[in-house]
């Protein structure tokens, strides 16, 4: 059970009700070179936007924002994992201590075959650092099957992890809204399907980063943090080799720093659930749009 978290059976008790105002949508993205890099000194004319395949008109555009920060940072405890937890709470202490500002949250989760909020959203890096102090690694179990290649106790939640983040933690946030999701992306006992976090999120406005970590012996699945942190306007960090998990967050700290924001009035009003497909374009072809790919258009 997570503490503030609805989880297990009664998650499925019913299908809730998600309102959203569509009049208008936020979308914080980036821009980066043809060799990679950030670029940050564009303009809201180097821009156009589409939705559903018809230009739109931006009505409030940012650059180098200062809206308010959301982050939620969830870690895999599973015994896959285990080899990777302390460098990973050492690497992320030292990241919300660099980006936290007063008028930003942060909380922390981990899931395994279990969902535990460690952190409520808070702006203290103190506590923060606490919450990680209480990270601990599953040891991985070595079951013998067929061969000699070591297995962990099935029931690693992901997709539930995600789901709820986005429904109970950032939903009624402002502002930027991030999940960090350090994991191998195997999932193997969530109650809730890929489709369903990624549809939350998107209702969220949350951009998933997702720090891919994995072991040979174990089972992995980097499509799945592909389909959810391209989707919704991050990307996946692999941060298997020494050292790279530092420098992950590293690079993500550079992002939150490099990002525009910008505003539309959707052409088409109507709030009938449906996905509308979201394109940003530059004046510069070269250039490539780091953005979240669409949005629901909830029911009143």
């Amino acid at each position: 059970m997570l503490a503030g978290l609805a989880s297990g059976p009664a998650l499925l008790a019913q299908d809730p009700v998600i309102r959203v105002d569509v009049q208008l949508v936020n979308i914080t993205f980036t821009v980066r070179s043809k060799q990679g890099g950030l670029v940050g000194n564009l303009t809201k004319d180097d821009f156009t936007v589409f939705e559903d395949g018809k230009q739109q008109t931006v009505n409030r555009f940012q650059r180098d924002t200062d809206l308010p920060l959301t982050i939620g940072l969830l870690v895999d405890i599973s015994g896959s994992m285990y080899n990777v937890i302390g460098t990973g709470k050492r690497a992320a202490a030292e990241f919300f201590r660099k980006v936290l500002r007063p008028k930003d949250l942060a909380f922390l989760i981990t899931f395994g075959s279990e969902l535990e909020l460690l952190q409520d959203l808070t702006s203290s890096v103190a506590m923060l650092e606490k919450g990680l102090s209480r990270v601990e690694g599953q040891r991985p179990m070595r079951v013998m099957t067929q061969g000699p290649v070591p297995t962990t106790p099935r029931g690693t939640r992901m997709f539930d992890a995600v789901y709820l983040a986005a429904e109970e933690k950032l939903k009624n946030e402002s502002g930027r809204k991030v999940i960090v999701l350090l994991t191998d992306g195997d999932d193997q006992g969530s109650f809730y399907k890929p489709v369903d976090a990624l549809k939350q999120s998107h209702l969220s406005d949350a951009v998933i980063y997702s720090f891919f970590y994995s072991e040979p012996m174990y089972g992995s699945n980097e499509g799945a943090l592909k389909r959810l942190s391209g989707d919704t306007g991050g990307r996946v960090f692999d941060v298997a080799r020494r050292g790279s998990l530092d420098t992950a967050f590293t690079q993500l700290q550079e992002e939150m720093r490099s990002q525009y924001a910008l505003s539309y009035s959707p052409l088409n009003d109507k709030k009938d659930g449906a996905f509308r497909r979201v394109e940003i374009k530059t004046k510069d072809s070269s250039l490539k749009v780091q953005a979240r790919r669409g949005y629901y258009a909830a029911g009143a």
